[in-house]
């Protein structure tokens, strides 16, 4: 349904949003379970080859560095 998708993307496992959205919901599960390494699945579904290159373009170019930076500031406090 789509409030379970709605429920999945806010406290589940769908990483789905801006690039701020997903960085910091990234960085929150990397600290909850004490991992290094994050394995992102890019597409579910049916989804145009343009739309699965920009979406890995911004989690590399805009995502990862945002969690780097979140993860960084939380070692200094």
């Amino acid at each position: 349904t789509k409030a379970h998708f709605v429920n999945e993307v806010r406290h589940g496992s769908f990483y789905v949003g801006t690039p701020e959205t997903v960085a910091k919901k990234i960085a929150h599960a990397l600290r909850s379970v004490g991992a290094q390494r994050f394995d992102f699945k890019y597409a579910n579904g049916p989804m145009a080859h343009s739309k699965l290159m920009k979406s890995i373009e911004l989690y590399a170019t805009q995502v990862v560095p945002m969690v780097k930076e979140i993860l960084a500031v939380e070692k200094v406090s």
